[in-house]
Parts: structure tokens; sequence; C-alpha cells
């Protein structure tokens, strides 16, 4: 049900107030108007090509939202959206864009990984709701800090884990509270993905292309002299340390959802990676992390396993065997369900094992559970959820970031843990910090550029 609408008198009341020197903090007014079941939603876009256009104009569907700016700090990827969307402003600098659009509600943060904080806190400082893309941060001090303040100013949130919304993840996890493969002993996740880098940095230094502020687009972090080929921008920055999170943090937060959803997971006790290590600028490829966090009412024992391969890295084969997936050589044909997906999880249980890909719907495999009919949930928008949240036509969207953001914690440990292979590290949430490692709390937290500080990180 629609909340009522602020009456006639109540809106007078407001305006007289602010007539008669009462302080109104911006953001106050901005959420007011954000209130409104019947507003028009001012929405701008961080990020103009790629996934912050997919974004932008999923949310410019709803017909409640008005697309009023794009920034973008490349010039050459503004075009497109200037199309799309030929009356918005466009802008290259975000503080900038916060400054002088006066009018918004909502934004979207959809940029590499390190300036996902810096961005979604300054408009969260604006009195801003924000849909931020995952990885929610690049560090965990940032995600714990973006969770804290947005809470704090009581600003409407979503983090970009579209499958959360869908019916597969949806059914999926449903199917788990059903205890429909009865307690859940251990999850095995994967994607193939290869966001890592063994390569030698080049040591070619070239000028910035014309219409790319490389200032800008490294925001936060170091300074340093740009490199070609792609190294950085436009595509390979999830591989490099600095500015991405490598293939668990851009798929871990998709796939690991579903899981951490279904199992009602809180904060790993402690992870430990098998893989190899990150050199001094990129991410490695073929990590195994493996995490034990608290058990829940969907596990069983006080503890629960739950393991993460990437790259050429599988679960183990007796694990692949009991989920009677079969080898199909390429270009070959398995019967349909049965290859091994590139990407999802086996959720391993007390009567049977789930599958589920990413992306389909998922499968039972056991005999205590053959036959067995899992009711299929419905998916909607992920992102119009945000802009009903916003508009007052419903509490909160599913994957806000009191439930995102420990999500995202969990997932960026194992990244840390990759720095210290075969070390198991234990972890204190509440306290933010590894208890047993000292080393790995260098990692917790960075540190700004001068003249990028942002209140609040």
């Amino acid at each position: 049900m629609n909340p009522p609408r602020p009456s006639l008198r109540t809106r007078r009341s407001f305006l007289r107030d602010l007539t008669l020197g009462i302080t109104v903090a911006p953001w106050v007014t901005r959420g007011l108007m954000a209130q409104s079941p019947n507003s028009v939603i001012h929405h701008a876009s961080f990020g103009c090509l790629g996934m912050a256009m997919s974004d932008v104009s999923a949310i410019s569907k709803h017909a409640a939202v008005k697309i009023v700016a794009g920034c973008d700090v490349d010039e050459k990827r503004t075009v497109e959206f200037r199309k799309k969307f030929p009356d918005a402003r466009i802008y290259s600098d975000f503080r900038e864009l916060l400054e002088k659009e006066k009018d918004l509600q909502t934004v979207n943060v959809s940029t590499p990984d390190h300036m996902h904080a810096p961005i979604g806190v300054s408009a969260l400082n604006h009195g801003l709701h924000v849909y931020g893309q995952k990885p929610l941060a690049h560090d965990i001090h940032e995600v714990r800090r973006m969770t804290e303040i947005a809470r704090e100013k009581k600003r409407h949130t979503q983090m970009g884990i579209q499958i959360h919304s869908n019916s597969e993840y949806r059914t999926a996890c449903k199917a788990i509270h059903d205890g429909v493969i009865g307690k859940v002993k251990e999850v095995h996740t994967w994607s193939s993905k290869k966001w890592g880098d063994t390569a030698a940095m080049p040591t070619k230094i070239e000028q910035p292309p014309e219409g790319l502020n490389w200032d800008l687009w490294l925001g936060v972090t170091a300074e340093r002299p740009f490199i070609g080929g792609g190294w950085y921008h436009p595509g390979n920055w999830r591989k490099r340390l600095d500015f991405g999170t490598g293939t668990f943090g851009d798929m871990g937060c998709h796939i690991y959802d579903p899981v951490f959803k279904a199992l009602a997971l809180t904060a790993p006790l402690s992870v430990r990676s098998t893989g190899p290590k990150p050199n001094e600028h990129s991410w490695a490829i073929d990590a195994v992390i493996e995490y034990v966090f608290p058990g829940t009412a969907y596990t069983e024992g006080k503890t629960v396993r739950v393991v993460w391969y990437d790259g050429d890295q599988r679960p183990p084969q007796e694990i692949q065997d009991a989920a009677q997936f079969v080898k199909v050589a390429k270009g070959e044909k398995a019967e349909k369900g049965k290859a091994m997906p590139d990407q999802g999880s086996i959720f391993i249980g007390t009567k049977g094992i789930m599958i589920l890909p990413h992306i389909a719907q998922p499968r039972l495999v056991g005999k205590e559970v053959e036959g067995v009919t899992i009711e299929k949930v419905e998916g909607e928008s992920h992102w119009h959820q945000f802009i009903e949240t916003a508009l007052g036509n419903r509490p909160k969207a599913d994957a806000n970031w009191d439930y995102a953001g420990p999500l995202t914690e969990a997932v960026l440990l194992g990244s840390v843990a990759t720095r210290f292979p075969d070390q198991t590290l234990a972890w204190d949430a509440a306290a933010l910090k590894f208890t047993d490692i000292a080393a790995a709390n260098a990692f917790v937290k960075r540190t700004c550029r001068k003249g990028h500080e942002v209140a609040g990180l």
C-alpha cells in the first residue's frame, strides 16, 4: 500500500518554516521530494558506457524517472549517452555534478571499483539515494562506512547484483529455506573468468588519449603515468590491484549472493587461500578460497564451509561426480543440465544436492529429492525496486546495503586472503580486523590521495 501523500497544509507549513529562517539541510529537501509517490525522480549516472549504460537504461524505463545528468572522465564514453539522453547535462568531475545538480534524488555509481566509495559516499553526503555497482567498494573499510553512512542518513540503497531479483536466484533461495535438500553441509562456487594477470607491467609510458582526464580517472589512488594498450583503461582495470578486485570481487558478489541469502550467512570466522598470490600490480588467476562461516538455521553443524574457485580451478572431482556432471569435449553437447556450467554453485545438503548455474534455474540431484519439484518464484526489476523505494512505494530494496554491505565485506576478505596464501586468517568483523596475521590488516583500509579525500571515509 502506498503511503499517504503529504497534505497541502503540511507542505505549506514546511515552506513557511523555510521563510522564517529555520535551517534545513539540503539533503532533507531532496529527501522530501523523493518520498512523494507522485514525484518525478531526477536521476544522474556516474559512468556513461558499459555497465553504467546498462544501469541507467534500465532505471530510465521506470515511468517516474527523468535522466538529468551523466558523468564520465572519458569524453568518448559519453557519445552514446548523449544520443540516448539528449537533454541530460554531461560532467567529467563527479564533485561538480553533485554541487550543480540541485534537484537530484537518485544516482547510480557504475564506475571502476576504486571510485565506488568516494562517489557513493559523496552522493549520500548530498542526501541522495544511491544504486551502487558491485562490489560495493574497493576495500573492506569503505564498504563498512558506506553501509553505516547510508543507515545514518536514512537513504535508500541498492547494490548492482541484479540476478538477486531474478527468478533463478529467488527460486534457489526459497528451495533452501523450504528444506528441499535438508540442512546444507557445504557449498562450492566457481567462475571461469580470469580477471588477473601474470604479465610484467609495460614500461612504455604514453600520453592519455584525447578526451580522457587521467587525473580524475585515478581519483583517490596514487598518481602514476598512463600506460596504453588497455592496461588500465577502458577494460583491464579489473585486473589491477589498485583499481579492481579481481575475478572474485567481480563475480563473487554475484555468485556468493544466493549462497549468502539462502543460508542467512553472517560474517565469516576465517578465510584461507590456497591459490597463487597476486604480484606487485595485478591480481592472480586460479584462486581457491575457503571460508568458514558460523552455522545458521539452514546449515548442519556449528559452522559451514563455502569454497570459491576461479579461472581454470573447479571443485574436486568427487564433488563434480556427486553433482552428476559429465565431461564434455570442446564442440560436443551434453544432456541438458549435465555439463558443468562455466559459473555457478553446488549446495550439498543432508537430503540431496542443488545445482545453481549462473544464470539458470536450480536443479536437484539425489535419490531423496528425485521427482521433487522446486517451486518457482517470479522475478522483478532490480533497478525499479530501487526507484520504488525512493518514491516511497516500498520500505527498502532487496539488495540494500544493510544486506549487500556484509556480503561484499565477506567477498573482499577473500581478496585479502590471496595475498597470504596457505595461511588461515581469523576475522573479527566487529573490530574490522584480522586477529592472527597483523600484516593482513594493511589491506583493510587504504589511504586516499591528497586532495581527493571524502568526508566520512
